[in-house]
């Protein structure tokens, strides 16, 4: 159950970080920039949940 916790957080911090980039590099965001948010998030938790599980 924590594995999922920290797969939630580690994503929106992923996300988050993502988003500043993307505010200071453009000066804004655009569909593109939500559409790579989604899909920083997504592989993030993938990738938590996947190394997790094969470290147990």
């Amino acid at each position: 159950m924590i594995q999922y916790a920290a797969a939630v957080l580690l994503a929106c911090a992923a996300a988050h970080l993502l988003l500043r980039h993307c505010l200071r590099r453009f000066g804004g965001v655009t569909g593109d920039v939500f559409g790579g948010l989604a899909e920083t998030a997504a592989t993030t938790v993938l990738l938590v949940l996947t190394l997790g599980h094969h470290a147990q």
